[in-house]
């Protein structure tokens, strides 16, 4: 099976077109960067023929710019988007110079929206946005060229298609434009363009609107850039939206029919909406604290007031016990709604996170209701989960609290969630929700919560049908996608592609059936099947190919779905093959393919993929610019792969100075080792303290690092002792303004707003500000600051249902990191290497363990020769380590109380002892 994915992903690359970057006047051997184009908008820099050359186009720079402090000049920043029938193709083009006197790296940092087709490159979610980000050394007085394309479907919301294109050059441009196109064979009923990016650019933007047609243009010059009239920062920094929607002849939705496919758009108006049970349940767990609540209890009291009279509802709040305001459904009544208002007023949140049992209490009022005949049978059923972190009460294991959830609810409702912030497992909530017949959203924690939770609740709030099935004669249609739905929402869209079979057809027939308020609907649709052909021709800017890359789209999203809901691996496998095909078919990225481009020399390469979310991450690679891959220990420090060498007991002898001892560890329980490189001695301890205590293991002022660690306990005691584990680590690079959590399910990188997460799952990379993280599957992360740093996180897992150990990670950090001379931390202290004298050794209990007197930093004190392991090679039995213990958890051999190394955070410096 690996040798088959490599040799689908391999030549999925070779069809794949859609990012240049193009260097000009440089030296012939770095000449043959990579040039991708996509369809739909040509490349800069590709020759017909297909041969990569040289950039040798004028720019027309004439020394006009505007540079910042790291003489980097930006001559142009261009957008160009075209829409054709929701299907949007949009490039993104930056030409850069680098006036500096040396060579410097030039980023291009874009946000893209989420949901977009992604061809090459790995993006990570934030809100509805998602970064592209690549950097690029470029000689001093070169010119650079960066070319993004990319595609999405634009979804109808709220009544609206709104088409967000991230404008944020970062710097004033001497020729700035954002280009839109939009062509609707429906017609267009209206365009607008919000003030998005604010009143500096009143009366910039200009709108020529046609019956089908239309062209929106934003072109700022130079000083209507500039944030004052003497600033030399730009304004433009936020997104271009435009919004528009289209006329709606008929109740039985838009059939277009092109080029062998056919696209189906569904969105009835007008119908009275049906009544709905609902029930929210609400986090109210300790993290929850603050504006968060604030916010959340603000969009709850508007929520509330916005319930039909017919409707009826209920509310679950829960941290790590579950409450409910009303055991049973109640109708929406003035008093009723006012009442669960000033119960929600009364939330003070604390305590852990129960989703298990809240979600299954919450299926269990809606099923009783149904039992009991309380429903009204043309009622629409709900549950509307909100919350920010992941279970620590309860159920943790999240594919079990999906499979409760959805042998709960049985088809029967529809499961909404909103994930508050960036702690949430957003991708768990996605697959809980589209599992049961419903969606997700990610909130962002800020100001703007209470709006994002009211927008996204009137996204659902009025269901117009259900049941709705999409009808087509069998005889000319085939490989339909999805065409049974279990709701249609007021202000949305249902959208049904297929192919067809247009030799042998002159119109297509579609019979649409649902139920609505006050009757069983039956709507028709009958279209030529050469209706559009003309059309389509006539206009230069419409993409002929826009019929079969939205039937692409939603069959690689509903292969997805059916995946995640698949009961048996077989299946699962199946479905994947299918998706590997799809995307070797039509060059999509999806969490099982990776895309790996490189330069003619082969010494540059980038290995892309399809993102998830920042916490969740799906795939192996994320973005990565290191030297010759593909080898998965490609920059990884030697030490992080040695071969160990066996330690067999030895009395008081120095530990041979090989490189599998020569690390700084900690592990199990947690076991300390401490290697110390001058004496070639390994001295150990142990720590026992609490689950949830977070330990500081180095606090860097100097280099600004912090390692911290964060138990958690074993499912139960023995022998009356709970052990601890290390069940989460984190990594603080302060000068970078990069933060790395680590977990036994996935690892995150963060940088102020952005977020990116792999999964243990895969083998992979991301690198960011010259850090760089790699991941060997199941197994261990390596983190590499330049030459000056390494970490290794190691992975141990325990089988499904131990009855008493849990999944925990281990630590080893080498002495060579070059931390500063005030590092402290339980390991980072012994960076400057203490002065041991071990001595007056005399037998032990055990033959195996004499005990001898150990003095350091003036204190003298019983250590007792053991053996620890090293897991590095051996994750199941480890190598045995020798080394002399320290009893009394280190008493003596660290500064301090081991009680001084607890820090509040996971981030935080500690105090010195």
């Amino acid at each position: 099976m690996k040798c088959l994915s490599s040799f689908l992903v391999l030549f999925l690359i070779s069809g794949v077109r859609s990012f240049d970057l193009v260097i000009g006047d440089i030296p012939d051997e770095v000449e043959n960067l990579i040039d991708l184009e996509m369809d739909g908008f040509p490349s800069s820099s590709k020759a017909r023929n297909g041969r990569y050359q040289r950039s040798t186009s004028d720019w027309g720079y004439d020394g006009d710019l505007v540079e910042d402090d790291d003489k980097v000049g930006l001559y142009s920043y261009k957008v160009q988007s075209t829409i054709t029938s929701r299907l949007a193709n949009t490039m993104i083009q930056a030409k850069m110079v680098n006036n500096a006197r040396r060579p410097q790296p030039i980023m291009f940092d874009v946000q893209v929206p989420k949901g977009a087709f992604i061809d090459n490159f790995t993006m990570s979610n934030a809100l509805d946005m998602e970064n592209f980000q690549t950097e690029v050394n470029v000689p001093p007085g070169m010119r650079i060229q960066f070319q993004l394309h990319y595609h999405e479907m634009i979804r109808r919301k709220l009544s609206s298609y709104e088409h967000v294109i991230s404008v944020k050059p970062g710097r004033l441009a001497k020729h700035l434009e954002v280009d839109v196109r939009i062509i609707e064979p429906q017609g267009l009923r209206y365009v607008h363009v919000p003030n998005s990016l604010g009143d500096h650019f009143n009366g910039i933007t200009t709108i020529s609107k046609g019956e089908k047609k239309a062209h929106v243009s934003f072109k700022p010059t130079m000083a209507q850039q500039r944030k004052c009239p003497k600033c030399s920062s730009t304004a433009v920094d936020g997104n271009f939206v435009v919004q528009y929607d289209v006329n709606r002849e008929t109740t039985g939705g838009e059939l277009e029919i092109f080029n062998g496919y056919f696209i189906h758009f569904f969105a009835p108006e007008n119908l009275d909406p049906l009544p709905k049970n609902i029930l929210f349940v609400i986090d109210v767990s300790g993290s929850m604290w603050g504006l968060k609540m604030k916010q959340t209890i603000e969009a709850m009291k508007a929520i509330l007031s916005e319930l039909r009279a017919a409707d009826q509802f209920s509310l679950i709040d829960f941290n790590h016990n579950v409450r409910c305001w009303r055991d049973n459904l109640v109708s929406a009544t003035p008093a009723q709604v006012e009442d669960a208002k000033k119960y929600i007023q009364t939330i003070h949140p604390n305590g852990g996170t129960n989703i298990n049992e809240a979600l299954l209490r919450a299926t269990f009022i809606l099923n009783e209701a149904k039992s009991l005949g309380m429903l009204d049978p043309n009622s629409v059923s709900m549950i509307v989960l909100v919350s920010d972190g992941d279970p620590t009460v309860g159920e943790l294991k999240l594919t079990t609290i999906q499979k409760n959830v959805k042998q709960s609810i049985k088809d029967d409702f529809s499961l909404f969630c909103l994930g508050i912030g960036f702690d949430v497992d957003y991708d768990f909530l996605q697959r809980i929700a589209t599992d049961n017949r419903g969606m997700a959203q990610r909130i962002f924690g800020n100001q703007e919560t209470s709006l994002q939770m009211k927008n996204f609740y009137n996204q659902v709030s009025t269901p117009l049908l259900k049941k709705i099935q999409f009808n087509y004669p069998q005889e000319s249609v085939s490989d339909v996608t999805q065409s049974s739905f279990h709701n249609y929402f007021g202000g949305s869209e249902i959208v049904v592609a297929g192919k067809v079979d247009t030799e042998n057809l002159q119109h297509l027939e579609s019979v649409v059936t649902a139920t609505a308020a006050n009757a069983e609907l039956v709507m028709e649709t009958l279209r030529d099947v050469e209706e559009l052909d003309g059309f389509m021709k006539k206009d230069k800017y419409a993409d002929p190919e826009f019929t079969r890359k939205l039937w692409a789209y939603l069959t690689v999203n509903q292969m997805m779905a059916e995946r995640n809901a698949a009961p048996t691996a077989a299946l699962k496998r199946n479905i994947t093959k299918s998706i590997l095909q799809m995307s070797l078919d039509h060059h999509i990225v999806t969490p099982f393919t990776a895309m790996l481009i490189e330069n003619a020399e082969k010494d540059e390469i980038m290995l892309a993929d399809q993102p998830k979310d920042p916490r969740k991450g799906c795939c192996p690679g994320t973005l990565g610019l290191t030297p010759n891959a593909p080898n998965n220990n490609k920059g990884i420090p030697a030490w992080a792969n040695v071969t160990a060498v066996p330690v067999s007991f030895m009395p008081e002898q120095r530990s041979p100075p090989v490189s599998s001892l020569s690390i700084n560890r900690v592990d199990n329980d947690p076991h300390f080792i401490i290697h110390l490189p001058k004496s070639q001695r390994n001295i150990c301890f142990n720590i026992n303290s609490e689950p949830g205590k977070i330990l500081n293991l180095v606090s860097d002022p100097g280099t600004g690092v912090v390692v911290n660690g964060q138990l958690v306990g074993a499912k139960k005691a023995e022998n009356k002792k709970l052990n601890t584990y290390f069940g989460k680590i984190g990594f603080y690079f302060q000068k970078k303004g990069l933060k790395v959590e680590i977990t036994t399910e996935k690892i995150t990188l963060k940088d102020g707003s952005y977020a990116i997460t792999l999964s243990w799952a895969d083998t992979g990379h991301i690198i960011r500000k010259q850090l760089l993280i790699s991941v060997k599957k199941e197994s261990n992360v390596t983190i590499s600051v330049g030459e000056e740093m390494s970490f290794m996180v190691l992975l141990h897992r325990v089988w499904k249902k131990h009855p008493v150990n849990v999944d925990f990670l281990g630590i080893y950090i080498p002495p060579e990191n070059q931390f500063s001379p005030a590092a402290h931390g339980l390991i980072g202290q012994f960076a400057s290497e203490p002065e041991v004298s071990i001595h007056h050794q005399t037998p032990g209990q055990a033959p195996e363990k004499p005990q001898a007197i150990m003095e350091v930093k003036g204190n003298k004190f019983t250590v007792t020769r053991g053996v620890q392991k090293d897991y590095r090679t051996d994750r199941v039995l480890g190598t045995d380590v020798l080394c002399w213990f320290v009893h009394n958890s280190g008493k003596g051999f660290i500064d301090g109380h081991y009680r001084d190394y607890l820090v509040p955070h996971l981030y935080s410096f500690m105090k010195k002892p």
